[in-house]
Order: C-alpha cells, then sequence, then structure tokens
C-alpha cells in the first residue's frame, strides 16, 4: 500500500518547486511566462489514525522490540510492524482507554497459531493497559519477562504450546487482575508455588509440562471453576481440600499425574461438577458412594487405575451422566444399571460374564491383598458428615 506521508512530502516538493519563482527570474522579467501547469491529481483519502499519544508510542516501542526479538514468522503475521500507527498492526488491538475513553491505547495482542518463534522481551511491560495476551500454538521460547508486572489490567493469559522452559513463571502472581491462565503444553519445570491457588482466577490450565511438585493443601483455597493439570508429575496424594471448592468447580481433570490413594468421600460435595477426570493414575480402593451426589456430573473417568470394589448404582443412576469410563481396574461388580448407559467403558476389570476382562488368576493375585488407603502415605480421608436428624415433632418434650 502506498504511503499517504511519503505522497504529502512529494506534493510539497513538487509545490516549491514549480510554484516559487528562480531569483534570477524576478531580477529579470524579460524572460517569456511559463505555461500554467496542469491540475494535480487528488489526493488518496488518508486512514482514520488515532492521535499520537505516549501510551501508543510506549506501545510503538515495545511492539518493534518484539519484533526485533522474532526469529522467524512464516506466516508473515508481523509484515506490516513497520510504522508509527500500532492499531492497525496484525494481532495488535486497540480500544478507549479505561481511565481515559479519549485517548487510545493498545488492549489486546492475539497471535494464537502464528507458528513464530524468538522470545518475549522487557519491553513488552510498557503495555500497560493490555488486558489479553494469546500467544497459543507458536514457538515462543525462554520464559515470560519480569516486566509483566506492570501489566496491573491483564485479564487473560495464554502463553500455551510454545517453547517457554524454565520454572513456574512467578510473574504471573504480581498480575492483580488475572482471571484466566493457560500455560500447558510447554517444558515448565518444578515446584508449582502454593500462592497459585490463593489467586483469584476463574481457569488455571497447567497440563502437559514437567511440574514434579505435590499438589499443595491450599488448592481448595482456589475459586477457579476450571483446573487442568494432566500429564504432570505430582507423585501426590488425592487433595481432599478440594472439597473446599464446590460452590466453583465444574471441571477437574488430574489425568496422569501420579495421583495416589483413595479418592476420598468428600468428592460428594462438589456439587457443580460437570467433568471428572482422573484416569491413568495409582488410585485404589472403591469408588465412593457419595459420587452418586453429584447430580450435575455429565463426564467421569477413572480408567487405569487400580481401583476395586463394586461400582455404586447410584453413580450409574446419576440424571446427566453422558460417558463413564472405568476401564482397566479391578472392580468386581456393576449394576445392571450401569449396562444401560449409552457411553461406557468397562473393559480389563474382574467383573463376572462380562466380555474383555483380565484373566481370572490376574484378578485372584490383585485382590489377594486388602487395600490400605493410607498405604502410600495418604491419610484414609473422613466419611461425610451425617445429615442432619429431623426436628421432633410439635410439642414433643
Amino acid at each position: 500500500m502506498k504511503n499517504p506521508f511519503l505522497h504529502l512530502a512529494l506534493l510539497a516538493i513538487f509545490t516549491l518547486f514549480f510554484f516559487t519563482k528562480p531569483s534570477h527570474q524576478q531580477a529579470n522579467n524579460s524572460f517569456p511566462a511559463l505555461p500554467p501547469l496542469p491540475p494535480l491529481p487528488p489526493l488518496p483519502a488518508l486512514p482514520h489514525l488515532p492521535p499520537l499519544n505516549p501510551r501508543l508510542f510506549n506501545a510503538y516501542i515495545a511492539l518493534q522490540a518484539w519484533k526485533h526479538a522474532i526469529t522467524s514468522d512464516p506466516q508473515n503475521f508481523t509484515a506490516n510492524w513497520c510504522d508509527l500507527n500500532v492499531c492497525n498492526y496484525t494481532g495488535v488491538y486497540c480500544a478507549p482507554a479505561p481511565d481515559d475513553p479519549k485517548i487510545t491505547t493498545v488492549a489486546g495482542i492475539d497471535l494464537n497459531h502464528a507458528n513464530i518463534s524468538g522470545h518475549l522481551p522487557e519491553e513488552l511491560g510498557l503495555l500497560t493497559d493490555l488486558t489479553l495476551f494469546h500467544i497459543n500454538s507458536n514457538r515462543f521460547c525462554g520464559t515470560l519477562p519480569a516486566s509483566f508486572n506492570k501489566l496491573h489490567l491483564l485479564y487473560e493469559l495464554d502463553v500455551s504450546n510454545n517453547n517457554f522452559t524454565g520454572q513456574f513463571p512467578s510473574v504471573v502472581l504480581s498480575i492483580p487482575m488475572l482471571k484466566f491462565l493457560d500455560i500447558r503444553f510447554n517444558g515448565f519445570e518444578g515446584n508449582i508455588p502454593s500462592s497459585v491457588f490463593d489467586l483469584q482466577l476463574d481457569a488455571l490450565f497447567l497440563n502437559s509440562n514437567k511440574f514434579q511438585s505435590s499438589l499443595p493443601g491450599n488448592i481448595g483455597n482456589s475459586p477457579v471453576s476450571v483446573i487442568v493439570f494432566a500429564d504432570n508429575a505430582f507423585n501426590s496424594c488425592f487433595p481432599s481440600s478440594l472439597s473446599k471448592m464446590g460452590s466453583t468447580l465444574n471441571q477437574i481433570i488430574l489425568m496422569n499425574v501420579g495421583l495416589k490413594g483413595c479418592i476420598p468421600p468428600e468428592i460428594g460435595l462438589m456439587k457443580n461438577l460437570t467433568v471428572f477426570d482422573v484416569s491413568f493414575n495409582e488410585l485404589v480402593g472403591p469408588l465412593p458412594e457419595t459420587l452418586g451426589e453429584l447430580k450435575s456430573l455429565e463426564q467421569l473417568n477413572v480408567a487405569h487405575n487400580k481401583l476395586s470394589g463394586e461400582i455404586p448404582e447410584s453413580i450409574c443412576l446419576l440424571p446427566k451422566l453422558q460417558n463413564f469410563t472405568y476401564s482397566y481396574n479391578y472392580f468386581c461388580g456393576e449394576s445392571p444399571i450401569c449396562l444401560k448407559l449409552q457411553d461406557k467403558d468397562d473393559q480389563k476389570n474382574c467383573i463376572p460374564d462380562r466380555p474383555l476382562q483380565r484373566s481370572p488368576e490376574e484378578c485372584a493375585a490383585f485382590l489377594a491383598h486388602p487395600v490400605d488407603c493410607g498405604a502410600s502415605g495418604c491419610s484414609p480421608g473422613s466419611p461425610p458428615p451425617p445429615p442432619t436428624p429431623p426436628l421432633p415433632p410439635a410439642g414433643h418434650p
């Protein structure tokens, strides 16, 4: 696209050249007059440009530093990151500043699925009005800049599916407005700080990294509605404090994280749960009857553990249950009601008269050893509180 500023500059030069009399012509009027010039073509309409203010200028500095930190951009997402008009950059979104609607500022970055490689420079901390930062499915490496602690309005941070490494990016603990945190499918490792669960998040995605810490005891403090921790090496007991999240938590996915011990009966307190996935772990013991109290549950997956006993009928009677997967365990019985579920998987258990079960020898060897929920250092968990007794009839002493 032609640069309108260059057009104006050329027009100014042409005007000076053609309409200013040369000094020798002013001194000698005997020269014949020049013929009139043809009219100039009309100027193209200039695009609407927000007035450049200090915030947009800081954004220009930040985005130019980022462009120089990019080593590959195969889809040319940043090809137009050139002039001062940052609001026209691909993936950059401007809006009125929340503290002064008369000022235009950069409010969002969205470079999802761009396949860009490079790193994030510290200058990105100049984008102080940023509310969302989405760069999932790229090849950025390094870690998150410490200057992100200046992004006081940041609401959504999605850096998933990149090549970030190092310890948990603790700078996110300093972003006061953060509600959505997604750092999955990276190479972060080490411990997850317990203070993460004191943040006022709504969604937390940490799956498919290299975290190795135990799940902290304060996990139940988090107000999130979605937790996905799959494919990490927590090697942890089932966090009984999850029951404290009963009023907020809708989905929890703890697949392949090294969970051990028994599923505590307190799980029945999570009344809003729609998805519960603890597959591919080392859980033992029976499924608690209290799972049958999760009336909102739609997806239940406990496959590939060492669970045993009978499947509680109350689970199969849940009104919204669509999928129940309990294969590759050691269950020895299931209600006929469970067989009527449209989408279920009970193979590789010890259930009589069902196809594709474990061999009798394998089942006998496992069931010969009583289950001890505390054998792996996990407490067996306390039973749920008994129901409140009915009040005596009126007039009863």
